[in-house]
């Protein structure tokens, strides 16, 4: 009789575990055949999308970390589904939800650690990024967010959730052909090195800009070493640009930071340097650098061309400073029409600006990927 009830619930166990992965198997078929506005190579699959930086891409993972850099409150969020505010450092929506979007992964792209996040979120995406973080070590410690060596933590954890989700096999094969995507290095430049001129004393701008091109480099090798083939990262932006360093560093006229300008060109040199250079050591991988620093210039001198009126402040209170904290509802009244804006805040642009630039710059490396 026991062997009798043993062998009932080996079937039941059997019958349950087909049932799941017979789901499974249709969930992944649905997601490869929605609709992408960006057209992929025939015979290609992109089953998820996975994003590790700072806080141009993360979705609300510093809700759940002590620092003060968050804004999980209002006015952020004004724009988003619902007018809630998840923890983008924006009005709406963030470049990982674009571009899910983009490829008919889906609409948006959740926070790792947001602890409603479902399993078949988990199977087609998630961001580990950190607003605050960076390519330095230091930078993510001078304001107590994940560092890029945490996020990684937090992705080897991810692949032994997937695996108990959707199998060992299934999982290999999502991590191969996803797209990986960095974006970091602003929070170095900007604020670790000439802000709070934390790593002045011991090094200059060229020896910093090694610094950070050479954790860049690590931290790709290591996604690589973790099965990771298909790796893009940003290149740093017009930093100087931003309100707050036009602010901060840019005079009476508040004009770019020149400075700051060229320190991100010339880590942009060198970090195009180093994966091409891991293109030609690691042949099975493709490695993408994605130029965001002309098309962002060019958006912030030009806003009447991409249909904007402002680009030396952001929406939230004067503009000129507030970001995080120093902007929410109680001390900062927001913009009458954020559209005519570049930046929501003093650092991070609209959703309308990401959608001016994400799409175009997606469109140009997609195949490079592949």
């Amino acid at each position: 009789m026991i062997g009798g009830i043993e062998g009932l619930k080996q079937k039941q166990k059997t019958i349950m575990s087909s049932c799941f992965y017979s789901a499974v198997v249709l969930f992944l078929s649905i997601v490869c055949t929605v609709s992408s506005l960006q057209k992929l190579p025939p015979n290609v699959t992109v089953p998820a999308l996975l994003f590790f930086g700072d806080s141009i891409v993360d979705a609300g993972n510093n809700n759940y970390v002590k620092t003060l850099v968050k804004c999980n409150f209002p006015p952020y969020g004004k724009n988003f589904e619902g007018g809630i505010p998840t923890g983008r450092f924006c009005n709406g929506n963030i470049p990982s939800d674009i571009i899910a979007s983009e490829l008919g992964i889906k609409d948006t792209l959740p926070a790792y650690l947001d602890p409603t996040v479902l399993p078949q979120d988990l199977i087609t995406g998630v961001s580990f990024a950190s607003g605050g973080s960076g390519f330095d070590p230091l930078t993510p410690k001078l304001v107590s967010v994940l560092t890029l060596s945490d996020q990684l933590e937090y992705f080897k954890e991810y692949i032994g959730k997937l695996k108990a989700i959707i199998g060992e096999e299934n999982t290999t094969f999502t991590i191969t052909n996803s797209i990986f995507i960095v974006v970091a290095g602003s929070d170095d430049i900007a604020n670790t090195y000439f802000t709070l001129r934390a790593r002045e004393l011991k090094y200059d701008v060229p020896a910093y800009t090694d610094l950070m091109a050479n954790s860049a480099s690590s931290f790709v090798q290591e996604l690589y070493k973790l099965g990771a083939r298909r790796i893009g990262v940003f290149s740093a932006p017009p930093v100087g640009c931003v309100p707050a360093q036009r602010t901060l560093a840019g005079g009476a006229e508040r004009e770019c930071a020149q400075n700051l300008n060229e320190a991100a060109k010339l880590f942009n040199s060198k970090l195009s340097k180093k994966l091409d250079s891991l293109a030609r050591s690691l042949p099975s991988g493709k490695f993408v650098y994605l130029e965001t620093y002309n098309p962002i210039l060019d958006l912030i001198q030009k806003p009447q061309k991409y249909g904007f009126q402002v680009a030396d402040k952001g929406c939230c209170g004067t503009g000129t400073l507030e970001v995080s904290i120093l902007c929410n509802q109680y001390t900062s009244e927001t913009c009458e029409n954020v559209s005519d804006y570049v930046f929501w805040d003093s650092y991070h642009p609209t959703e309308g600006a990401y959608k001016a630039l994400v799409p175009p710059i997606l469109g140009k490396y997609l195949t490079e990927f592949f």
